[in-house]
């Protein structure tokens, strides 16, 4: 049984008529006796279906099945889990078409960048499944010469892993490999807004996985996902979303026992642009940082741009100029650069920055604003706020606003600059323009921020660290780093003298 209607590539532009999704659990969907979630397509406002609110019930089955499925799962040889998550890959692969309109008609984004995402995705997949054997353990020195000493690491059990909105597929695939490849089971709890992929990519998968290894609860997160955090089966969480609701997860998790839990959280990430800068290059790269192709909605966006006083007002100019080029549109439609927000909630509360951004006597409007088609969906412009004076008490300097609003403020010396880009209490990605490895090298140790690029901005590498400083997060995510955080350390001494044996 499937509650999703596969799409073929030649049907591309229809998913069939609404459907109402079930959970997936243990292979299966399962009925719920929750609250039914509308699914909307934010480019059309159109129901597209409906999805369940996860009761306490439903978790606690969840939570069961993926127990009873975690000891033969566990009992498995490291490089059979990652054969069998490379075989869920080519599954997906066969799939990619479908999963990206999927993603396109329940997130927003542009049929061509969900492409994209569901490519990275999968490339995850093979990546972290081939660094299954490298989490490895050590040998101890010890004072016994008939004596040895050594770390091995084992899986906590169940994980709970909650993935936000704004890229469904990419994270839900991503996301789950790694505590699959040490030997837990998964909860996977995708947004709301947009469960659609990781219900499909759970289908596929149950293809090549046992049952009970991957499943997804689907709900309101200050439903579904808090009963999952609170649960008190589950030792080991990780969160990707909001500084607000990872604070929140974290008093949660701790409300009846210990747990491990690991955030990637939001941030208001600087980009700089130095006097000696390449300023075509600096543009360019302000441009992509700010992942306008995803209406700006990522953690990593590069929101605050710095630039030289000597080069502002050429930079203002010809970043305006490349914003104002970009077209909004169907996300269907191949001509489109930039799509529809998420949700209406998600483009009600943009749409109060930019009002008061243009409430503002401080702050310039470059260009951008609502889209003409905004009634009929939730289209936002690519904007560009200059603060020519400076602007360090807007809103929109200070807070993270996952829309497609960049703000440009002129700085005068380097320590000025460095201390304005760590003023604030995140700290995930920093982006520095300079042509002097003085400066880069500087400003490299000196900014308060988990990943920074230097003449460059956006590009996650394969085995590079990710994730933040002060509120952006906890961990590192995307790397060997990642392996170690889902096994828990145990160390064997074991004394092997006659003597010590017959003691």
């Amino acid at each position: 049984m499937t509650d999703i209607l596969p799409v073929a590539p030649s049907d591309a532009g229809t998913l069939g008529p609404p459907r109402d999704w079930s959970l997936f659990i243990g292979n299966k969907f399962v009925p719920s006796a929750g609250k039914r979630i509308p699914v909307i397509n934010p480019a059309t406002g159109e129901q597209i279906g409906t999805i369940a609110d996860a009761t306490a019930e439903d978790v606690d089955h969840a939570v069961e099945v993926a127990r009873s499925a975690q000891v033969s799962w566990a009992r498995k040889a490291p490089r059979a889990r990652a054969n069998l998550l490379l075989q869920v890959a080519e599954v997906l692969e066969a799939h990619a078409e479908e999963l990206a309109l999927i993603d396109s008609v329940d997130n927003g984004s542009t049929l061509r960048m969900m492409r994209g995402d569901i490519a990275l995705g999968i490339r995850q997949i093979r990546y972290l499944a081939g660094l299954t054997t490298e989490l490895k353990g050590q040998s101890i020195p010890t004072d016994e010469r008939d004596s040895l000493d050594f770390t091995i690491h084992q899986p906590f059990g169940v994980v709970g892993r909650i993935v936000p909105f704004n890229h469904p597929f990419m994270f839900a695939a991503s996301k789950v490999v790694v505590p699959l490849a040490t030997g837990n089971t998964v909860i996977l709890k995708p947004s709301a807004e947009t469960s659609l992929s990781a219900l499909r990519f759970a289908e596929l998968a149950a293809q090549v996985l046992p049952p009970g290894v991957l499943n997804v609860l689907t709900g309101r997160g200050s439903h579904a996902g808090d009963l999952l955090v609170r649960h008190p089966d589950v030792p080991r969480i990780a969160f990707t979303g909001s500084v607000e609701v990872g604070l929140q997860i974290q008093r949660s998790a701790a409300t009846n026992r210990a747990k491990v839990v690991t955030l990637e959280l939001g941030g208001k990430n600087p980009l700089i642009v130095f006097a000696d800068a390449d300023l075509d290059a600096a543009v360019g790269g302000a441009v992509r940082g700010m992942n306008f192709t995803w209406q700006g909605q990522s953690c990593g966006s590069t929101s605050r741009v710095y630039v030289h006083r000597s080069l502002w007002s050429s930079f203002i100019e010809r970043m305006g100029r490349q914003l104002e080029a970009m077209q909004v549109g169907d996300p269907l439609d191949p001509a489109s650069d930039v799509g529809a927000i998420v949700s209406r909630k998600q483009y009600d509360s943009v749409r109060g920055f930019l009002e008061e951004g243009l409430a503002d006597p401080n702050a310039r409007l470059v260009t951008g604003g609502l889209e003409d088609r905004s009634s009929v969906g939730t289209f936002i412009r690519p904007t560009l706020f200059a603060f020519d004076g400076g602007g360090s008490r807007s809103r929109l300097v200070n807070e993270e606003i996952f829309g497609p609003i960049v703000v440009a403020m002129p700085f005068d010396d380097y320590d000025e600059v460095i201390e304005e880009a760590n003023r604030l209490d995140v700290g995930l990605t920093a982006s520095v323009w300079t042509t002097s490895l003085a400066t880069a090298m500087a400003a490299t140790r000196d900014l308060q921020a988990g990943y920074v690029w230097v003449n460059h901005s956006g590009q996650h590498l394969p085995g590079a660290p990710f994730g933040g400083m002060k509120d952006s997060g906890i961990g590192r995510e995307e790397s060997l780093e990642e392996f170690y955080s889902y096994a828990q350390q145990k160390n064997v001494y074991i004394n092997y003298s006659e003597s010590g044996a017959r003691k």
